[in-house]
């Protein structure tokens, strides 16, 4: 109990260890992945009070208090609703025993210590990570610039409309385009799942 307690005081307890796939039904991160849905783990870091879990659908965070206490509480992040911006990996220096990938989920920012002798492992978690960063950025301006299009061409078809066609007609016609151009452009550029991302980089 002693070791625990000073391991927690010393910040070692901090350093994750990279978990290898065939031990990811081990982990307290397992249980909360919807294998229902296709959900599938990617990528778990575990240190002795939190575990890291990276899906294809979500980053899902068990969070402890500490090493110590047994309490835990569960923390998911899809990637549909929070972004993952700010990828960072720093290196460790000459007497580090670590290395550190940090990134932003929506307003939540991790800072993950890992073992140093798992680097080239962490190497692949950042270029998925980062990926999916620059991917996502690049979705976004897409769906701007669609809707932006849409914009446009509604104000020239009110603008240009035949005088015989009624107004409520015209409008009703404008509205059911409108829904079905953004429905279909958000599936196109709004992108939920990003196992072939991690299926690119992640070597396991």
């Amino acid at each position: 109990m002693l070791k625990k307690f000073a391991s927690d005081a010393l910040g070692l307890s901090d350093i994750g260890k990279i978990i290898e796939p065939h031990d990811y039904d081990k982990t307290g991160a397992d249980d909360y992945v919807r294998h229902e849905d296709n959900e599938k783990i990617y990528f778990l870091i575990k240190t002795k009070a939190d575990e890291y879990c990276f899906t294809n659908l979500a980053f899902i965070h068990v969070d402890g208090a500490n090493a110590v206490s047994s309490k835990r509480v569960l923390k998911r992040y899809p990637y549909s609703q929070h972004k993952i911006t700010d990828v960072l990996l720093e290196t460790a220096g000459k007497i580090d025993l670590d290395i550190e990938i940090k990134f932003t989920l929506g307003n939540q920012h991790y800072s993950i210590d890992v073992d140093k002798k798992q680097i080239n492992k962490l190497n692949d978690l950042y270029k998925a990570l980062l990926y999916i960063s620059e991917v996502t950025i690049e979705n976004n301006i897409m769906l701007q610039m669609a809707s932006a299009s849409l914009d446009k061409a509604t104000n020239i078809l009110q603008n240009t409309r035949p005088a015989d066609i009624a107004l409520a007609d015209q409008y009703k016609q404008l509205t059911e385009f409108s829904f079905d151009w953004l429905k279909s452009t958000r599936e196109q550029y709004h992108q939920k799942d990003f196992g072939a991302v991690f299926e690119k980089y992640i070597n396991n």
